[in-house]
Formats: C-alpha cells, sequence, structure tokens
C-alpha cells in the first residue's frame, strides 16, 4: 500500500512522556502525516488522533503526565473517544500500576499491570534488539507477524487477555501491542522497525482516519 492512497489525519504528538519524540516526528515525515507537538501547557483537542511516545521510567512520566493536570485531560478525551496510539512507556501508563514505581498511579484505562522481565542466562534486562511479534486475535488487521525493534525491562499484562493484539516471546510470551477500544499501544517502537514499524503505523493511521 503507498502511503499517497492513504487519506491520513493529521495527529497531535504529545512531548510530555520522555524521549523518542524525534524519532516519532521523523518517521511521520517520512509518512508524509501532518503532526502538531502538544505538551502540558498546550493540551491536544481531542479532535485529532493522539500519538503518544515515551522513553524512561513509569514514575518519571507518570510525573511529567500529572503536570499542570494534564493526566487528567488526557483521560478525558481518551474517554471521550479520541484514537490514541501509545509507544513504549506511553503504552505502560495506560495501565493500573507498575514494579518499576510502587505506589505510583498510572492512567488505568486499561485494567492491569507492568512487570519486570526476569533475567536468565539467555534472556538479558533489559530486552534490546529485534523480536518477532505474531497478531493473536482477528481484529488486529491484515499484518499477521514481523520483526520489530524493543528496548524494553518492563512489560504490560493486561487483565483481560482479549486486550492483547500482538504477542513476543522474551522468555515466555508477553504483551506485545494491545487495543482496546479506541486506544492502540505497543510496547515495541515501530518508528525504529524498518518497513514493518512503518507498515504497523499506516495500518492505524489509516483506521483513525476513516
Amino acid at each position: 500500500m503507498k502511503t499517497e492512497e492513504l487519506n491520513f489525519s493529521a495527529v497531535d504528538l504529545v512531548t510530555s512522556a520522555g524521549g523518542n519524540v524525534g524519532s516519532m516526528s521523523r518517521c511521520l515525515t517520512r509518512l508524509g502525516v501532518k503532526f502538531q507537538t502538544k505538551g502540558n501547557f498546550d493540551p491536544p483537542s481531542g479532535e485529532r488522533p493522539v500519538i503518544l511516545p515515551g522513553v524512561g521510567a513509569f514514575g518519571t512520566v507518570m510525573a511529567s503526565l500529572n503536570e499542570n493536570k494534564f493526566a487528567e485531560r488526557l483521560k478525558a478525551m481518551l474517554k471521550g473517544g479520541t484514537p490514541f496510539l501509545g509507544v513504549c512507556v506511553g503504552m505502560q501508563v495506560l495501565f493500573d500500576e507498575s514494579e518499576e514505581a510502587p505506589g505510583v498511579s498510572g492512567l488505568g484505562l486499561v485494567s492491569g499491570k507492568v512487570v519486570r522481565y526476569r533475567a536468565t542466562r539467555v534472556h538479558k534486562v533489559p530486552q534490546i534488539g529485534w523480536n518477532k511479534i505474531v497478531a493473536c486475535r482477528e481484529m488486529t488487521g491484515d499484518i499477521k507477524e514481523g520483526f520489530v525493534y524493543f528496548v524494553n525491562s518492563y512489560y504490560a499484562c493486561p487483565r483481560e487477555p482479549g486486550a492483547i493484539s500482538y504477542l513476543a516471546d522474551y522468555g515466555g510470551a508477553f504483551c506485545a501491542a494491545l487495543q482496546v477500544g479506541n486506544l492502540t499501544a505497543f510496547q515495541f517502537h515501530p518508528e525504529k522497525s524498518g518497513d514493518m514499524g512503518e507498515r504497523l503505523l499506516k495500518e492505524w493511521l489509516s483506521n483513525v482516519s476513516k
């Protein structure tokens, strides 16, 4: 599918969750997607799809999101149906809590918690590199499997297995991506995953532009 064949919406790219905004910005530019950067003191309006890329610790990111009551505004928008894509920590903050930051509440939009990988002789923590994802339900779309790029020590465990759209394996199966209503999230970095990552972004953009 060629990029010019898709009717992409403009998107709001949220800068409040730490690094990685630059690489996502460059990826959207390559795809020909118009975007505006938004943050705590210039929040999204909810009229355009929202992308929240994140790099860093769960507690630090939640502290940033809570500044100027941005987390409350974001939750209201997403509960109101604004299409959302979370990446890496941008996925993890959707959950209730994380082992990385005991006592710190996440956004609580997806029921479950974030846990740490258990290191083994073969599987080091963090996971850094390419890993295969496999679609685990019909609604995921046309992309059934492929290799994408991960950098993570923690992964999300949705309470409802039906929330999981892609699985991967790293010392055991884990949730690599989820979809719950208007919420989509990737533990991996699509903007760093070559053709596979761009295909996944195009698919999401196509779906939310309808």
